[in-house]
């Protein structure tokens, strides 16, 4: 008994926020605003991964809040797509392209609709389909049992694991997550560093805040929902432990991280910062960190996030999209970007995280 009242009064760290902090709030902010935003295309042609992830956001806010005209306001947004904007449906050739799925089948999970189902599965599935003009390499990662478009891009842990994520939701077919969970392990056992961080790329050795995010985020969703006798399990909580353990260390007075993390002269960035505030939150509502060490240490990033969201709804200080590049001045110089949906969608993140029993 005892024991139980000690972790909830941590867990309370994540309750009780003060007036304009509270989830409940930012998160109607943020997701409305998405209502009436514009498409962010990738390469102009097709739905990107930004705008995928904050309509995913948004509905997923909209689902825990029980707003049915949100819900209603985003199916309405999303219609077009099966329509008159149905160029815009991203091809399922490329990591970045086929998350895309992932969004058409928390649809379905909202309302039951078949037709999102029929949609978004495919995504899912031919990102483990060799093509017939397949590469040497990606002929290689599929004999090994891993996707084909696997490129060891510390980015491609949350564009593969969120749509086989949603996959094995939708399906109950364990083959999804544990696919996703195969193929974490090998970023993991490739790019994770001793220090619990991850550079940009093996040649580029520098811990970009948002590329680090993006990892933090695609290890929670695994173990949110990977089962626990998955034997996957064990080196994904080690791998993620080991990161939130040095992210601890690396928060900035103002609560957030850095767009280099380990450089304290580098300027305060927003999207790589929500997102390891969406794996904080999380690991302490799922117990995987100790609440008593780890709790304050989310509400801080928390607190520290919401003043960078302007009058108009826009998350501020959000890194443009990054390729790598060994200099680390690059990094210091990248535009910042307001209302960009790389910052809007993990803030979105965290309002239904902290939302969650």
């Amino acid at each position: 008994m005892f024991a139980i009242q000690v972790s909830s009064a941590q867990k309370s760290a994540l309750k009780n926020f003060p007036q304009g902090y509270t989830p409940q709030e930012v998160g109607k902010r943020l997701a409305y605003r998405f209502v009436d935003g514009k498409h962010m295309l990738h390469g102009g042609k097709w739905i990107s991964y930004p705008e995928t992830f904050n309509w995913m956001g948004a509905l997923k806010y909209a689902a825990i809040t029980r707003d049915t005209q949100l819900v209603r306001l985003l199916q309405n947004k999303f219609e077009p797509l099966f329509t008159t904007e149905k160029a815009l449906l991203p091809p399922m050739n490329h990591v970045d392209l086929n998350m895309f799925g992932s969004l058409p089948l928390e649809f379905y999970r909202v309302t039951n609709e078949q037709r999102y189902f029929d949609l978004g599965l495919p995504y899912a599935d031919t990102q483990w389909i060799l093509p017939q003009n397949a590469s040497a390499q990606q002929k290689a990662w599929d004999e090994k049992g891993l996707s084909w478009q696997t490129r060891l891009w510390i980015d491609d842990m949350y564009m593969i694991t969120i749509v086989q994520t949603q996959a094995y939701k939708a399906t109950k077919n364990r083959k999804y997550i544990d696919r996703a969970a195969k193929e974490m392990v090998l970023y993991l056992d490739s790019l994770q560093r001793p220090n619990g961080l991850f550079y940009h790329a093996p040649d580029v050795p520098f811990y970009w805040g948002r590329g680090n995010g993006w990892m933090a985020a695609g290890m929670t969703e695994l173990l949110t929902n990977l089962p626990k006798n998955s034997e996957y399990r064990p080196r994904i909580l080690k791998g993620y432990l080991t990161m939130m353990n040095s992210l601890k260390n690396f928060q900035n007075k103002g609560g957030i991280w850095n767009q280099l993390i380990d450089d304290p002269a580098c300027w305060a960035e927003t999207s790589g910062s929500a997102m390891f505030t969406f794996a904080l939150i999380s690991g302490v509502k799922h117990g995987w960190l100790n609440a008593k060490e780890f709790g304050p240490v989310a509400r801080k990033a928390w607190l520290g996030l919401i003043p960078y969201i302007n009058a108009q709804g826009a998350v501020t200080e959000v890194c443009v999209g990054t390729n790598k590049k060994n200099d680390k001045q690059y990094y210091y110089d990248r535009p910042r970007n307001v209302g960009d949906y790389h910052g809007q969608a993990p803030y979105l993140w965290c309002t239904r995280a902290l939302l969650d029993d």
